[in-house]
């Protein structure tokens, strides 16, 4: 049984990944037991959160105004789906063979999706300019550094500094040498300083605290359900086929719970103030239904109402990363996705399953486990409510500060070469 909860853990990602995911699974598939499990689930870590940040902005620009969040629902319906293959083919393949091979099938599936990673043509992202324009920009940077060089050359001559033609060529190398290195560490500071001022941004915004805040404690409970789900399900009710069972309800409700929550907020007009509500409400009915069902002896009588409960659960997906996009401006938006991802798992899922596990261990009833796990629904559903009474604005439309800052540099620039130029042209010109 371990082993197949382990086969389930690490093979939950089941939608494509870059290239370091399909290299946890390559290490995953080679790795001993214990902590040698921790580098494979780092590295699908990395995957996910690059993937996560540059595909939900690259959707959010090319869906239809009006049907944004069913795409979004669309594409995060890979999450619970990734969930029940992994119930499911972890258990099929852990029984009939050696679990290490779960992991070699699925490096070998996700190996295709890694390759076009690297030949793939980059994403134009809304808020940010097409590679070809700053390649541009940068060709007319290096331009004007060749300029001052070169002035700095023609100054050294006219001052007699420099006879030889060797120490002419010196000097001009040296000089772009010092340029080059000078911007590098520039470019490096820029960087680290908008990155932590982009952070800064997020952090007072209240409407993306309070949706990730909503989306860490919903999260609690998605993954340790994810982790005990199957343990919990044989414990109980003493299931056969955990696995299978909790791999089905999961597969079925999310799939239709997620494609439900997009549409049904396109259908309410995607806003960000009736995502919160959509939000609040089907997790507090979801929540009411998941934890009745723990409450039942009966094991169809479970089934049932948590079948529902999960499929109003699920319908968070779309509604909630509606909000991550369009409450920052479209060039914070892999930045806003990124931190949401890697706070819903630093404070989320990857905690709980150890905490319930602890909480098991002291009172040995798996039953009240899984209610007081399940309780912790009803505070998400509170914090999204108190989103709708935020000041909400889509800033969707709005003009990246980035978009102007490489536009002012353009506009500043492209002056100096025209006037190298001029300069060049009369000076030939002169007898």
């Amino acid at each position: 049984m371990a082993l197949k909860e382990e086969a389930t853990k690490f093979s939950e990602e089941g939608k494509p990944k870059p290239r370091p995911a399909d290299t946890a699974m390559a290490i995953a598939s080679t790795a001993a037991p214990a902590p040698s499990w921790f580098t494979p689930k780092r590295l699908v870590g990395v995957g996910e959160a690059s993937f996560i940040s540059l595909a939900a902005p690259f959707i959010d620009d090319n869906a239809p105004a009006a049907q944004k969040t069913a795409w979004l629902g669309t594409f995060y319906m890979c999450i619970p789906s990734g969930y029940a293959l992994g119930y499911v083919y972890g258990g099929v393949v852990g029984s009939h063979t050696k679990w290490r091979y779960a992991f070699v099938g699925e490096a070998i599936l996700m190996l295709p999706f890694a390759i076009l990673g690297f030949v793939m043509k980059p994403l134009q992202l809304k808020g940010f300019f097409h590679p070809e324009s700053k390649k541009a920009l940068t060709a007319v940077e290096t331009a004007v550094e060749e300029v001052q060089a070169s002035d700095t050359y023609d100054s050294d001559i006219s001052n007699g500094e420099h006879s030889s033609c060797s120490m002419k060529e010196h000097v001009r190398n040296s000089t772009l040498k010092k340029s080059s290195k000078s911007n590098l560490v520039s470019s490096i500071k820029n960087q680290i300083s908008r990155f932590l001022k982009d952070v800064r941004v997020l952090l007072a915004d209240k409407v993306y605290v309070v949706n990730v805040l909503g989306y860490i404690a919903y999260n609690f409970v998605i993954g340790a359900y994810s982790y005990w789900g199957p343990k919990a399900g044989y414990n109980i009710y003493h299931m056969t086929d955990a696995d299978l069972i909790f791999g089905g309800i999961t597969i079925v409700c999310g799939i239709l719970g997620t494609l439900a929550g997009g549409f049904l907020l396109d259908y309410m007009t995607n806003t960000i103030s009736n995502a919160f509500k959509l939000l609040s409400v089907v997790t507090l009915i979801g929540g009411a239904f998941c934890f009745g069902a723990f409450c039942f002896k009966n094991m169809y009588a479970f089934l049932a109402l948590f079948a529902i409960g999960e499929l109003l659960v699920f319908a968070t997906q779309g509604p909630v990363n509606y909000i991550n996009l369009h409450c920052v401006k479209p060039n914070m938006r892999p930045l806003s996705m990124a931190m949401s991802t890697v706070s819903i798992h630093i404070f989320g899922d990857v905690p709980s399953a150890p905490l319930v596990g602890v909480l098991q261990d002291a009172i040995n009833n798996w039953r009240k486990t899984a209610l007081i796990l399940t309780a912790i629904l009803f505070p998400s559903a509170v914090i999204w409510f108190i989103g709708i009474f935020l000041h909400s604005v889509d800033r969707f439309n709005e003009e990246s500060e980035h978009q102007v800052t490489i536009q002012t540099e353009r506009s500043n620039t492209t002056p100096l070469l025209e006037g190298k130029k001029i300069e060049t042209t009369e000076s030939v010109a002169e007898p």
